[in-house]
């Protein structure tokens, strides 16, 4: 209410992951469109390949029919497989390995890159810290980063040098892994994504990015160069 009031979008991570009913994804991402259109507000949902999972192709069409019926959302993605967050997290509470399909071994301690157990995931988790987790599976990755509505984003976060390859090589593995290599989506599908997309989402509220994510007189000249033939994610 108070975003439909001021007129700026809500962002939002769902409540609930993972394909687990009642309290999954579908069910969450329901509960937002909902309040979207209850109180006419702006709503962007965050990460929808690591919320949704599995669930991915269904939330997308979802948010497809909420904006055909004219609600205000939007989605974004980065392009891999794996999420990060705080091992201490409420992510992380008992009944995780359920929800988001994945058990010890598929996480990985950010501090020391290695695979975890029931040992030292229980250990870590009283310590607290940032924790990978390989839940995504290829195929979503690769459905959002060719879908028409999702806006590339990176959500990075690096500590001395360590944290998760998205926050150093998001928008190259794009377009060397999903343009290049895949031809999961055309190159100007893929900037569009990273540069007029996240700009329109913005510009609404943050006037600055009117003079982002184009290029035409006026505009910032903030440009990125790069060899389509060779730009390639190398981020561990």
């Amino acid at each position: 209410e108070m975003a439909a009031e001021r007129r700026v979008p809500c962002y939002v991570h769902l409540r609930f992951a993972g394909a687990v009913e009642p309290g999954g994804a579908v069910e969450a991402l329901q509960e937002v469109i909902a309040d979207t259109a209850v109180t006419g507000g702006s709503l962007h949902v965050v990460h929808i390949t690591s919320t949704c999972l599995r669930e991915t192709a269904t939330c997308l069409k979802m948010i497809e029919g909420a904006r055909k019926r004219g609600l205000d959302v939007t989605t974004e993605a980065y392009p891999y497989t794996a999420t990060q967050t705080l091992i201490e997290s409420a992510i992380y509470d008992d009944g995780w390995q359920e929800r988001l399909g994945i058990t010890y071994k598929d996480l990985q301690w950010v501090a020391t890159g290695e695979r975890l157990t029931a040992e030292t995931f229980a250990r870590y988790r009283k310590e607290g810290g940032s924790v990978i987790g390989h839940s995504i599976p290829e195929e979503i990755s690769r459905l959002a980063a060719s879908h028409p509505l999702v806006i590339v984003a990176s959500d990075g976060m690096i500590t001395g040098g360590k944290g998760h390859p998205r926050g150093a090589g998001t928008y190259a593995r794009v377009l060397g892994r999903y343009v290049r290599e895949q031809k999961t989506l055309s190159l100007m599908d893929a900037l569009r994504k990273m540069t007029i997309m996240p700009a329109k989402r913005l510009e609404s509220t943050v006037p600055m990015m009117r003079g982002k994510g184009r290029i035409k007189v006026g505009a910032d000249a903030d440009i990125a160069i790069f060899d389509p033939a060779r730009v390639v994610d190398r981020a561990t």
